[in-house]
């Protein structure tokens, strides 16, 4: 089975309130940027209006990659609150 097809499986249940947060005022000194390649997600992205990084929470695999790859501490992240956060169907 492809990964991707795994993946598909998981199940969802999200918050209303974000489990990572971006300090924008960190993250603008940042040129490396990091996050925008290391989530397996794909969930950062850059803001056309602001040039701000935007992050889609609710497809978080949870795997902590963004905060432990990121140089300058800018990301805020913990576990979804019980009860919310990804389900993992296979493997």
């Amino acid at each position: 089975m492809d990964p991707a097809d795994k993946l598909s499986l998981d199940v969802f249940r999200n918050d209303q309130e974000s489990h990572i947060i971006i300090r924008q005022e960190i993250c603008s000194t940042c040129e490396l940027k990091p996050c925008l390649s290391i989530c397996p997600a794909g969930l950062y992205s850059v803001s056309e209006e602001t040039g701000e990084i935007l992050i889609e929470y609710t497809g978080c695999l949870e795997c902590g990659s963004c905060r432990i790859a990121c140089p300058s501490g800018a990301l805020e992240w913990h576990y979804p609150r019980g009860g919310f956060g990804v389900q993992y169907r296979y493997g």
